[in-house]
């Protein structure tokens, strides 16, 4: 299995859409099909990109997983938190506190 498969094998486990990838890795939809195909290789930055998202780049590159620990997150918390770690420090503070009082409304 190339780059390419393990790539697509892993947006696929993040539940996203090539159109919806590539948007967060900063591409077009037709780089990220080239990647897919093996037709062209990433570079660095798309890579990095795609880290914050939970992307797993060393499974990616080398065919080897990242070590998990048994508290890691699920892909969808990783993804929610590569969107927080993009927001302005104001609009971190402002999720905090809308999610804390979604939160408090719930009966457990």
């Amino acid at each position: 299995m190339g780059i390419g498969e393990r790539l697509k094998e892993e947006r696929e486990r993040l539940g996203l859409s090539q159109t919806d990838f590539a948007a967060l890795a900063g591409a077009s939809k037709n780089s990220q099909y080239n990647y897919e195909k093996g037709e062209r290789s990433p570079d660095a930055a798309y890579l990095a990109a795609v880290a914050g998202v939970g992307l797993d780049v060393l499974y990616v590159v080398t065919g080897e997983r990242v070590p998990k620990s048994a508290g890691s997150i699920s892909a969808r918390e990783a993804a929610l938190l590569g969107h927080f770690r993009q927001l302005p420090e104001g609009e971190q503070a402002n999720l905090v506190r809308t999610a804390s009082a979604l939160a408090a409304t719930l009966d457990y």
